[in-house]
């Protein structure tokens, strides 16, 4: 069920980023860099949860559709950090409505106090699933 339920998340927030150029894949990097945070790419794999060839993927497509750029580290002459360009920058807040009215779609079912239970589940499951996941190193 978890997993059908993710997979209708995905496609219904997808087809409310279509008008936008976004897609579902790219939302970790958005929510990363959306409040105009500057990170480097094993920075943003760690805060995505994501392993890297795929954030590595994600990152080429986005810089081709003219929404991240990369600068050289101040700190780090061998690394570059990442940030959204200025119409992604625009663009973050229109993918967090977009997000944001699945999330109420998805909700607007339950009452406050099972909307509450709910969350609090999921927290629990996700840090559960994280602490086994760092086990592995």
């Amino acid at each position: 069920m978890t997993n059908w339920a993710a997979r209708l998340f995905a496609r219904a927030i997808d087809r409310n980023l279509r008008d936008i150029g976004v897609t579902s894949g790219m939302l970790p990097v958005f929510f990363a860099l959306g409040e105009g945070a500057w990170l480097s790419q094993k920075a943003l794999t760690k805060s995505a949860g994501i392993e890297q060839p795929t954030m590595a993927a994600t990152l080429l497509r986005m810089e081709r559709d003219g929404l991240i750029e990369r600068r050289a580290d101040p700190e780090d002459r061998r690394s570059r950090l990442i940030g959204l360009t200025p119409d992604a920058m625009e663009k973050a807040v229109r993918v967090r409505q977009a997000v944001g009215s699945v999330n109420g779609l998805a909700l607007e079912t339950l009452t406050d106090a099972e909307r509450a239970h709910y969350l609090a589940l999921l927290e629990k499951i996700v840090s559960s699933l994280q602490d086994s996941l760092s086990d592995e190193g």
